[in-house]
């Protein structure tokens, strides 16, 4: 054999070497891209009803809050119209109200006055070592 066949031998054995080892990893690939495949056909099988269920339930939310935030619009103008009632009665009944009490004040007052018109007898004081000390005080009829 002349070094020119040996050569030749050597490029063919290479390339036999080179084309197995590039056989083995498209071999390798391909259960690669099939098991990943199918790994997402899986994951697609469970994510879409997922997917679903998560849309569904932020209706629902979004349908929820919807209903809260009318409910709190009618409380604050029930709030809103409470207030308005309330400062009405205030000053519509708050003045001659506030007269009947001070009326009814004074003839209280006026009454006490004329059963108090009797002269009062005087005090009595007691004297000690230099010091007065006034009698017990009468109460007051209310």
């Amino acid at each position: 054999m002349t070094g020119g066949e040996v050569a030749g031998i050597l490029v063919a054995v290479f390339w036999a070497i080179l084309v197995s080892f590039l056989a083995v990893v498209l071999v390798r690939l391909a259960q690669t891209l099939r098991a990943t495949t199918k790994l997402v056909a899986d994951v697609t099988e469970q994510a879409v009803p997922l997917l679903a269920d998560a849309s569904a339930t932020v209706r629902s939310a979004q349908t929820q809050l919807d209903r809260v935030d009318a409910i709190a619009t009618d409380v604050q103008e029930v709030t809103s119209n409470a207030s308005a009632l309330s400062t009405t009665v205030a000053s519509t009944f708050g003045g001659p109200l506030v007269k009947v009490a001070a009326f009814g004040y004074g003839v209280r007052r006026a009454m006490s006055r004329k059963s108090d018109d009797a002269p009062a007898a005087p005090s009595r004081r007691t004297v000690i070592v230099g010091r007065t000390v006034l009698s017990p005080r009468r109460k007051r009829k209310g």
